[in-house]
């Protein structure tokens, strides 16, 4: 399974990368907005700033909703830097830009996806990635989870290519249950990822070896 960052801040980036476990970054618009970064020319600027750091998928999304806007900002996008995502909401002229895209060879990222159809839907336009959101779903007291086992079955199903991106993740179980279930990708803030790290046992043991350690030099 990948790990994909899903941040607009540079340091978390550079954080995760360093860890040495980062294979993508995603974004969309409220987090650009969390880092001051507005305005055309500094939002195309600092996806380079993100692709630079990590030499993997970055998914930029459009703001257009509709399909002549979204095109044209995709292609915008895509000269910034070969590993440029276009990430397309989940909505009738999206699944239209997806197929416009996908037929010419352009990655696309279909985000905002909260049921089996959506992203039946989004494969057959050919996406790239499919971006169910797990946590945004367990909000309305609905199973995120479910929908994630759902959409892996169904594209195991029929062969479709599209890699499930396991969006809107909160918390380390979410990470491990979407492993479990096979999810292609998560994308993840900082915060769960590294949460992964911790576990009270090998706190513990870390302490007795180093306290033997040092009663025996």
């Amino acid at each position: 399974m990948q790990f994909f960052i899903d941040t607009a801040n540079l340091g978390d980036i550079r954080e995760a990368h360093a860890l040495g476990i980062l294979d993508g970054v995603t974004t969309n618009p409220s987090l650009m907005a969390k880092e001051g970064i507005a305005g055309k020319d500094r939002v195309l600027a600092h996806y380079k700033a993100i692709a630079d750091i990590v030499q993997g998928p970055v998914s930029a999304e459009v703001i257009a909703t509709d399909l002549a806007g979204m095109l044209a900002e995709a292609e915008e996008l895509i000269e910034v830097d070969p590993n440029i995502v276009v990430k397309v909401p989940m909505i009738k002229d999206g699944v239209k830009a997806i197929k416009a895209l996908s037929d010419r060879g352009i990655k696309t990222n279909c985000t905002l996806v909260f049921s089996a159809g959506q992203a039946i839907l989004a494969a057959k336009a050919g996406a790239t990635y499919v971006s169910p959101f797990v946590g945004r779903l367990d909000d309305v007291s609905t199973d995120g989870l479910a929908l994630i086992e759902d959409i892996v079955t169904i594209y195991t199903n029929y062969g479709y290519d599209t890699q499930v991106l396991a969006a809107s993740i909160r918390h380390p179980m979410h990470i491990i249950e979407c492993a479990r279930m096979g999810a292609d990708v998560i994308t993840s803030p900082l915060g769960p990822i590294l949460a992964l790290l911790n576990h009270p046992l090998t706190d513990k043991g870390l302490a007795q070896f180093l306290a033997d350690h040092k009663r025996v030099s």
